[in-house]
């Protein structure tokens, strides 16, 4: 087989998964759930069995013990985020009267002050703009948090789970079989980097996330801030996301805190919240529990996340960060074997008579 002939395999393989993901992307919601939890459970999986537990007897009580865990956790969690976000129901149109004045005095000066008609752009463009939004949040919906994935989530992704966790090692070792016996090598190197840096990012930013939620949830409420609780949630849990956690939990919770505080003082406690935070997940709780070796760049993760949830919707943003580490392992890979190669050192060799290199690779 040429190179070209493995190109070509390669971007067949690609093209069928890619199709396959397009397709079944509504009923793979609760399989993808289940690998997630599988991966992030196995290395406990793993302990057990060196200390003499089974893998069928570890797998079921490491699953046991996180589905309690996380039954837990919604069960003391759900009645006091239940009752902020009713009590905020019942204030929004208190808050929304009382900033509809402000919102109407800038819109007239932006009126009174635009004298090329732009302003009556405006409602054109949030009328092209809202649809766009519209559409992406159903596309995300849609995959998430339909009646029909919700109970498949519920019901299908610890059977999932279970039987991953239980052939996790067996799976790994059959697929490690099949790779080409010359580049296998190289193939389970570079499985190994997507190994580690998935595992650095996934279980270390997932830990910060947890503190992080901890954190504001219970500084915001200590300052008096209502729906101190749900706020704080939400940005921890949006944090992994770089900047955007801190951008919106700032913007959200200043925002709530000057409509609820008469006096300028409560306010700064909750803008020193927030730096606090931020000083302590940039100094402290991304370096010792993500750290260094992760090698997904900010930038890349969020075009991740959004292209992700655009194309597959919630399916879409649990695979996002999986494929953008495998895209950045190979990415890097390929370069250094660029940066390596006569192509890059010495040019295009060049073509003899008929036309063809003198040195092409050949199979």
């Amino acid at each position: 087989m040429t190179r070209r002939e493995r190109g070509l395999f390669w971007l067949l393989l690609l093209g069928a998964t890619g199709l396959f993901l397009v397709v079944l992307a509504d009923v793979l919601l609760p399989f993808v759930a289940g690998l997630a939890i599988a991966y992030l459970l196995d290395p406990i999986v793993d302990r057990l069995e060196r200390a003499g537990c089974g893998r069928t007897i570890g797998a079921t009580l490491v699953l046991c013990g996180f589905v309690v865990a996380a039954f837990g956790f919604l069960l003391l969690l759900v009645p006091v985020v239940n009752a902020q976000l009713l009590r905020l129901a019942e204030l929004l149109p208190a808050v929304v009267a009382r900033i509809e004045p402000v919102v109407r005095s800038v819109l007239e000066n932006v009126h009174a002050g635009a004298r090329d008609g732009s302003l009556e752009s405006l409602p054109s463009l949030a009328g092209g703009v809202l649809p766009w939004i519209t559409r992406t949040l159903a596309r995300v919906v849609s995959g998430g948090v339909a009646i029909t994935n919700l109970l498949s989530l519920v019901l299908i992704t610890p059977i999932v789970a279970f039987y991953l966790l239980r052939d996790w090692d067996r799976m790994v070792g059959t697929i490690s079989g099949w790779l080409p016996q010359a580049q296998g090598p190289v193939i389970r190197e570079q499985a190994g980097l997507i190994d580690r840096t998935l595992a650095s990012f996934v279980r270390g930013q997932g830990s910060v996330c947890l503190v992080l939620m901890v954190y504001y949830g219970t500084a915001l409420s200590f300052a008096g801030l209502d729906f101190g609780i749900v706020v704080g949630i939400f940005v921890g849990g949006i944090s992994f996301i770089p900047f955007v956690g801190a951008i919106l939990g700032g913007v959200l919770s200043i925002s709530l805190a000057a409509i609820q505080f008469p006096d300028w003082q409560p306010i700064a406690i909750v803008g020193v919240i927030f730096v606090i935070g931020q000083v302590l997940e940039g100094n402290v709780l991304t370096p010792k529990l993500v750290g260094d070796a992760v090698g997904l760049h900010p930038v890349w993760v969020i075009f991740a996340l959004l292209a992700g949830g655009t194309l597959f919707g919630f399916v879409g943003v649990l695979l996002s960060l999986p494929v953008a580490a495998i895209i950045g392992v190979i990415g890097r890979f390929a370069l250094v074997r660029y940066l390596a190669s006569p192509l890059h050192l010495h040019g295009i060799p060049p073509a003899d008579d008929a036309g063809e290199p003198r040195d092409r690779e050949r199979s």
